[in-house]
């Protein structure tokens, strides 16, 4: 047993799973949804939830399925424009969501939150009451930010990240066991043979040292890339969650993580530096 399978032990032990689930991975370039991935992926999730996993999914594209649903050809550069496309594809997105995990038997909500709801004591109890509430009757809560309100949190240059900076939070605020962060990338690279690079399976800890390692440029269609990652893992794991960031186009991605497979970056959950 290699040391990232025999570290990935733990996660089999998660009986709370928040999934968070980037823009590029439900959707083209052009904004269009790829409905076939989406499919796979809510037939993954409904299995965790099959299995009795207390499960909450993060989800992004609600901008891209409205740009595609207006016939934007570019992601809008306006915050009125923006706001306009997160109204129109949030309700895209949610019945989409809706008709999938229909078909497997499982109820889903939708759980709209900005980053302000986090610094505000009352707000922030009734949404974890309504959460927990929603897993205590088996019901997903389908999360995402709620961009029609949203001003900073919407902008393209914002750095807190597209919804990476939310799931760390909300991690902290369920208690989770597990985070998984689906980009369009297999983890974290770092630099290898022959100028290649190669996957990092295992982070026992995200420092200065690991923030150094990222490269890429980000899409036009998400706000995150591999930094704001790195440091919404790095959160999540100082609050004692396991992480793993992977490709969420990798077909069973999500049941190869939660078996401890070799996938993926695993960062290991630690109370302290």
């Amino acid at each position: 047993m290699n040391a990232s399978v025999k570290l990935r032990q733990g996660i089999g032990e998660a009986r709370r799973v928040v999934v968070k689930i980037g823009s590029r991975v439900l959707v083209q370039k052009t904004g269009r949804p790829e409905h076939r991935r989406i499919r796979a992926l809510v037939r993954d999730l409904a299995r965790l939830r099959q299995d009795g996993i207390e499960l909450v999914v993060i989800t992004s594209g609600a901008i891209g399925a409205g740009m595609e649903a207006l016939g934007m050809k570019t992601r809008p550069t306006s915050v009125p424009d923006l706001q306009m496309a997160a109204a129109v594809g949030q309700c895209r997105l949610m019945t989409t969501y809706d008709k999938l995990f229909a078909a497997k038997r499982c109820k889903v909500g939708q759980v709209l939150l900005t980053h302000d709801d986090f610094n505000h004591k009352l707000r922030l109890t009734n949404a974890r009451r309504t959460m927990e509430n929603m897993m205590r009757h088996r019901v997903i809560p389908i999360v995402n930010e709620n961009d029609v309100v949203a001003d900073e949190e919407i902008r393209a240059d914002i750095k807190l990240g597209d919804n990476d900076f939310l799931a760390s939070l909300l991690v902290n605020l369920i208690r989770a066991d597990l985070l998984i962060i689906l980009s369009t990338v297999d983890g974290l690279r770092a630099p290898g043979a022959n100028g290649r690079t190669r996957r990092v399976p295992v982070l026992e800890r995200v420092d200065r040292q690991t923030l150094a390692l990222v490269t890429g440029q980000k899409s036009a269609l998400s706000k995150g890339g591999m930094g704001s990652k790195l440091k919404a893992a790095q959160a999540a794991a100082h609050a004692g969650c396991h992480v793993v960031i992977a490709n969420g186009r990798t077909s069973g991605v999500i049941g190869r993580i939660v078996r401890g497979d070799d996938v993926g970056t695993f960062i290991v959950a630690s109370v302290a530096d």
